[in-house]
């Protein structure tokens, strides 16, 4: 069993599909003994997979700075609720208290957790999979920019293959158990 921190979108006005994809990743993630770790809303993608995850029977730990409490947007259902002082404090404590990542589709918030949990990973202070899903080419561009920044040497290729990209949540899943158990 692997707590696994899930970025990804706290926006209520997203499609439908965004919701449903983020409730199955919890519903998957608790179906396969894993806890949740997230950044403690519940609005939006991030609301629906703590109600995946909780709905199957996992535990949630949601980390969430006062300012967002105090917006009325905390998930007072999680099995422990970590307030924090500020957004920086958030991400360490979900890197702390985390196994593995899962990025979903998100927006400037989701790239800016991935881009702090990836950036770690490239320094050597933790060596924990991230895994990008990906199902229908949301970060296809990203991904190009990538490779692009790989090309000029801004980006080592090496730290480009710190990041797994998965098309669907049970190929993220198997990633991240495969990864776990090897570093066990």
């Amino acid at each position: 069993m692997a707590a696994i921190c899930v970025f990804c979108a706290s926006s209520s006005t997203l499609e439908q599909k965004w919701l449903d994809l983020a409730t199955r990743t919890g519903e998957e993630l608790a179906a396969r003994g894993h806890s949740l770790v997230s950044g403690g809303g519940c609005v939006g993608m991030m609301g629906a997979v703590a109600d995946g995850a909780r709905s199957g029977g996992a535990h949630t730990l949601g980390v969430i700075p006062q300012s967002l409490v105090d917006l009325e947007v905390a998930d007072l259902a999680s099995d422990e609720l970590i307030v924090t002082d500020d957004m920086g404090s958030r991400k360490n404590i979900m890197i702390e208290r985390s196994d593995a990542f899962i990025t979903l589709p998100g927006g400037l918030g989701t790239l800016d957790e991935l881009f702090e949990v990836w950036t770690t990973a490239t320094l050597d202070l933790h060596d924990k999979p991230i895994v990008l899903l990906d199902p229908d080419g949301f970060y296809d561009g990203l991904l190009g920019w990538l490779d692009r920044l790989a090309d000029t040497a801004f980006v080592r290729s090496s730290a480009l293959e710190r990041v797994i990209v998965a098309k669907s949540i049970s190929s993220a899943l198997d990633a991240i158990e495969d990864r776990v158990k090897t570093n066990g």
